[in-house]
């Protein structure tokens, strides 16, 4: 039984260009995005966040304090 030979070096850029390639696709979605888009996405957060703040329920009252 013969193992394979590696080359570390070889393997180490593999990886780096592997993360690196992983980190640009994230980058993409991050900041490849138009003004329009971005607002939209802004403004469905804004509401979802006011909608959640609207369901609180308020502990205060529910104790007759």
């Amino acid at each position: 039984m013969t193992a394979d030979i590696v080359n570390l070096r070889a393997a180490r850029k593999l990886r780096l260009r592997d993360q690196r390639e992983a980190n640009a696709a994230q980058n993409r979605v991050k900041f490849g995005q138009t003004k329009a888009e971005k607002l939209k996405m802004k403004a469905e957060t804004e509401l979802e966040i006011r909608r959640l703040d609207q369901a609180k329920r308020d502990i205060k009252n529910e104790h007759g304090e």
